[in-house]
């Protein structure tokens, strides 16, 4: 759909979020909570702006900016301010005054040196709630290590866990969008908090402890019983290290076929693999996993992926179609969730952008939540908010100036 005016009122409709942040985990929590209604000023670099701004996923660009970015601060205002700058510090002071909100995700000590860390802001707007991003803490022997999302997911060991057979880290910002994901969460608590208490706080997290959360099965196990988890060798097609054939993904005559957690003796049967069926020992599915997968992987490269789909869904096997990106923004069920948009701006040399994006993932009350506006141009809303929020003070009179 396009994005049209604000229709019914949101939950964080009235809070003000300034977000300090740069590409990716810090404007990606902003967002969420912009998408709940809440109104979200993006303090940036004059002249330069997020670096979100020219690091292009894929290397596209929509207008001035990276399609990236869009997709990120859509719904967002924009104010320039150097930071480094007194006069300037002391604007974007004004607006922490009386922020609901404030985001950051730098390394750690660098708000502090700005004199807008936790503490100096609390003292000075008591309920805020104040939200920040590092990569890996602020104590230990990686603090100081660029917060980066392949960095944290080879800290946090996520390659290894997938090693088939060399490690192999995921493929998208994984790290950067679960801690996004945690940070609006600890927000939203908070903002809770203070609405029922008055009182505001601090939540914090970081790319590591957002790479330790998803992998908390294999941790538990490994802490609990630290032999449970030594090295298991992975068939050809095993899409999961710590589970048993037949859990992978399969060719089939014209693509791939995924297939979960299911008895292999019942799948044997269904694909007409004799020696599967015999398998009735559950332990075996560990010790033959390789003989498994490749006795289903030459039987599934026989028929087409839709001919075994529909052999499989009759018995309620576990499986499903593996698709590209084509094949998925094309399918019937990605339209059916709706989780399309297009967002249009206005550039400085009078051209208009259009950039189509994702969603809120979620239904408030039934209702698909879409946002009303574009990212905003490098600086756009400096004068509007700075009139509205932050006007220069008056000298108070017989002060001495």
């Amino acid at each position: 759909m396009t994005a049209s005016q604000p229709g019914p009122p949101r939950p964080l409709d009235g809070f003000l979020v300034l977000d300090f942040s740069q590409f990716l985990a810090g404007p990606v929590a902003a967002l969420r909570l912009a998408d709940l209604g809440a109104r979200v000023i993006k303090i940036e670099r004059p002249g330069v702006g997020d670096i979100g701004r020219g690091l292009a996923f894929a290397g596209a660009h929509a207008g001035a900016d990276t399609v990236s970015f869009h997709a990120m601060n859509r719904g967002k205002q924009s104010v320039a301010a150097d930071l480094k700058d007194p006069d300037q510090l002391a604007f974007v002071r004004r607006l922490v005054e009386q922020a609901d909100v404030v985001v950051e995700n730098f390394r750690p000590g660098v708000m502090k040196r700005l004199g807008l860390d936790y503490d100096t802001v609390r003292a000075q707007n008591p309920g805020v709630v104040y939200g920040s991003i590092t990569g890996y803490g602020d104590d230990g022997p990686w603090r100081d290590r660029p917060g980066q999302d392949l960095l944290a997911q080879s800290i946090a060991g996520l390659p290894w866990l997938q090693a088939d057979p060399e490690p192999s880290p995921v493929g998208i910002a994984i790290a950067d969008h679960l801690a996004s994901c945690h940070l609006a969460h600890g927000i939203t608590a908070l903002l809770l908090r203070r609405l029922r208490t008055g009182i505001g706080g601090q939540v914090q997290t970081s790319l590591l402890e957002a790479m330790l959360d998803l992998q908390f099965e294999m941790l538990s196990v490994r802490l609990t019983e630290p032999g449970a988890v030594g090295a298991r060798p992975r068939g050809p097609h095993s899409a999961h290290t710590y589970l048993p054939a037949p859990y992978g993904v399969y060719p089939t005559a014209d693509g791939y076929l995924s297939i979960a957690m299911n008895p292999v003796p019942q799948l044997g049967a269904l694909l007409q693999i004799p020696e599967l069926v015999e398998l009735t020992e559950p332990e075996t599915w560990w010790e033959q996993r390789g003989r498994i997968e490749t006795l289903i992987a030459d039987r599934l490269r026989t028929r087409n992926t839709a001919d075994w789909l529909t052999v499989l869904d009759a018995a309620d096997v576990w499986c499903a179609p593996l698709h590209t990106v084509d094949e998925l923004v094309e399918h019937e069920g990605f339209r059916a969730i709706d989780m399309v948009q297009t967002l249009e701006r206005d550039e400085q040399d009078g051209t208009r952008t259009e950039v189509t994006t994702t969603r809120l993932p979620m239904r408030l009350d039934g209702q698909r939540l879409w946002g009303s506006d574009a990212a905003p141009l490098l600086g756009a809303d400096t004068d509007q908010v700075r009139a509205e929020l932050a006007p220069d003070r008056e000298p108070v009179a017989g002060s001495v100036p």
